[in-house]
C-alpha cells in the first residue's frame, strides 16, 4: 500500500465521520426536510461521499463513529457545516441543539460546550461565513 492510498483512505475516513455526524443532526428531530435533504446532497458531493455510501450512511448513521479532527481549524469547519445543518431548515429544535452539544463535546472542544454551540447558532443566524465564524472563535 502506497503513502497516497493511506492518505486517501484516511481523508476519506474523516468525510465519512463528518458526514455521519451531519446526517445524525439532520435525522435527530425525526424528519428530512426538503432544504435538510438539499443541504445533505450538496455536503455530500464536497465531501465526495458517493451514491451507495451515502445511502449506507442514511439508513445507518448510527452505526459509523465520529473522527475529531486533530486541530482547531478542522474542528470549527465541521462544526460550522453541522451548524448550519441545523439552520438548513431554518429551525433549531430541542433536539438537534441537544446533539450538537453532544457532537461539540465529541469534535474535541475542551471548554463549555453549550457556550460553544450558543455561538455556533448565533454566527450561523446572523449569516456569517465560515472565515468569519472561524475568526470569532480564535
Amino acid at each position: 500500500m502506497s503513502i497516497s492510498d493511506i492518505y486517501s483512505s484516511g481523508f476519506k475516513n474523516k468525510n465519512r465521520a463528518h458526514f455521519t455526524a451531519i446526517v445524525s443532526i439532520a435525522k435527530s428531530d425525526g424528519t428530512i426536510t426538503q432544504e435538510e435533504q438539499k443541504f445533505l446532497d450538496r455536503m455530500a458531493i464536497n465531501l465526495e461521499i458517493e451514491g451507495n455510501e451515502y445511502q449506507n450512511i442514511l439508513e445507518n448513521s448510527s452505526t459509523f463513529e465520529i473522527n475529531p479532527p486533530v486541530n482547531q481549524v478542522e474542528r470549527l469547519e465541521r462544526l460550522f457545516d453541522l451548524t448550519r445543518m441545523i439552520y438548513a431548515d431554518h429551525i433549531a429544535d430541542d433536539n438537534e441543539t441537544k446533539l450538537l452539544n453532544r457532537l461539540v463535546v465529541g469534535l474535541g472542544f475542551n471548554f463549555d460546550s453549550e457556550a460553544v454551540v450558543e455561538k455556533a447558532l448565533s454566527l450561523v443566524a446572523a449569516g456569517k461565513d465560515e472565515e468569519e465564524f472561524i475568526a470569532a472563535f480564535k
